[in-house]
């Protein structure tokens, strides 16, 4: 708590008297590629520090993704419906210029285990040189999602297996009707 306490301070608000009008925003940028339940962890988790989430899809045309970046941006829209200050968008191109088109100063990272963290500074780092009013903020996984990557989901459902442990419902029944039994 020390730590938001600082972060809003620094903002020139304090989390109990701040104004309606001055929200507490966030971005949790990823290709969630599919989304998993670590990723609706780290987005619930981030909800009760800010007023707002954005939950960015990052559309990379130099990577292959398994899911079209409009489907993705859906299904995570209809997971998300009943979760209060979640906002669902997209996005192409740095993270960075898409929290300061948008004013946002706070980035959500989620770390599944150690071997995550140099990755992440390191581009926090980066982040930081290029927008440094933008914070990065990390969430450690729960232990009971920490072996979950969409990685290991997509190459699960490219292979027709059951993925309903490790995606939510909205994205199990689009894998499950769009993969089958190798057919890719």
């Amino acid at each position: 708590m020390l730590i938001l306490d600082l972060l809003f301070f620094d903002e020139g608000t304090s989390r109990e008297g701040k104004a309606v009008d001055n929200l507490v925003r966030a971005i949790y940028p990823g290709s969630f590629d599919p989304m998993t339940y670590g990723h609706l962890d780290i987005l619930k988790r981030s909800c009760k520090l800010f007023d707002q989430v954005i939950m960015a899809v990052v559309g990379n045309p130099g990577k292959s993704p398994l899911l079209p970046l409009e489907a993705r941006e859906r299904l995570i829209a209809q997971t998300v419906a009943d979760i209060e200050g979640v906002v669902v968008g997209s996005f192409q191109g740095l993270t960075v210029d898409y929290a300061r088109q948008n004013d946002i100063k706070i980035l959500i990272r989620g770390l599944r285990a150690i071997s995550d963290f140099e990755a992440e500074l390191g581009m926090a780092q980066t982040n930081k040189e290029l927008y440094p009013e933008l914070e990065t903020i990390f969430l450690m996984s729960k232990a009971e999602y920490s072996f979950i990557s969409s990685s290991t989901v997509k190459e699960i459902a490219r292979l027709g297996g059951d993925v309903s442990h490790f995606v939510p419902q909205p994205v199990n029944e689009y894998l499950r009707e769009h993969f089958s039994r190798g057919t890719r």
